[in-house]
C-alpha cells in the first residue's frame, strides 16, 4: 500500500468519525499518524548512510563545567559521582 493510499485511508475514517469527547483520543492518533506519513512524503527515509570515516577525540586533558540550578541541591553529589 503506497503512502498516498495510506493518507487518504487516515482522512476517510476520520471524517467518518464523530467528533466528540469519547473519540478524542482516537482522532489524535489518526493526525499524529497522518502527520507522520505527510512528512515521510515530504521527505523519504534514507537507506542509511552506510559506514563513513569517523574520528577520534582526545580524551585528555582537564576542562571544568558549572552547574546552575536553585539551592545546592544534589548537584555537590552529582559532581563528586562524576569525578
Amino acid at each position: 500500500m503506497s503512502i498516498l493510499a495510506k493518507i487518504a485511508e487516515i482522512e476517510q475514517e476520520m471524517a467518518r468519525t464523530q467528533r466528540n469527547k469519547a473519540t478524542m483520543g482516537h482522532l489524535g492518533l489518526l493526525k499524529a499518524r497522518l502527520a507522520k506519513l505527510r512528512r515521510e512524503l515530504i521527505t523519504p527515509k534514507s537507506g542509511g548512510g552506510g559506514t563513513g570515516e569517523g574520528f577520534d577525540v582526545a580524551k585528555t586533558g582537564d576542562a571544568r563545567i558549572g552547574f546552575v540550578g536553585i539551592l545546592p541541591t544534589k548537584k555537590r553529589t552529582f559532581a563528586n559521582d562524576k569525578t
